[in-house]
């Protein structure tokens, strides 16, 4: 069906938000990116558009969610383990990002999660598809 999927989220400082990003070892793709929207790459076809707010109204007639006073959307990511999930919640809250909760282990996931200095919550999830085979069964 799709072959790409682009999130798109505004954002206050274009700046601000590519560090934060690269500190957390993403790279954004430079043939979709200027001083309104950035292209981050999450992965092979996944895409977050991080639009500066002006830039990002013109897509839309309703009013932008301040995502620090509410959650207009979770973007959850799968990570390969659950060192990868924490190392990546750890870098996130070393460059500014906070993580407004503790890990989540439900026996075949484990999540945890940041939010990103705009304030957009990011769900970072690892699945043990052994265990989600088998849901009685603890992972």
């Amino acid at each position: 069906m799709h072959q790409q999927i682009f999130v798109n989220l505004p954002i206050k400082d274009m700046a601000r938000s590519q560090a934060f990003f690269r500190a957390l070892g993403y790279e954004f793709d430079p043939h979709f990116t200027n001083e309104k929207g950035a292209s981050l790459v999450l992965g092979e076809n996944l895409y977050a558009m991080l639009l500066v707010e002006d830039f990002f109204q013109g897509f839309t007639g309703k009013p932008i969610a301040d995502a620090r006073q509410t959650t207009e959307v979770i973007v959850c990511l799968s990570c390969a383990s659950r060192a990868e999930v924490d190392a990546l919640v750890a870098k996130a809250v070393a460059a500014g990002g906070t993580a407004p909760r503790a890990p989540q282990d439900h026996g075949f996931m484990y999540a945890h999660g940041f939010e990103d200095p705009d304030g957009h919550v990011w769900e970072l999830v690892h699945m043990d598809a052994s265990a989600a085979a088998n849901p009685g069964k603890d992972a």
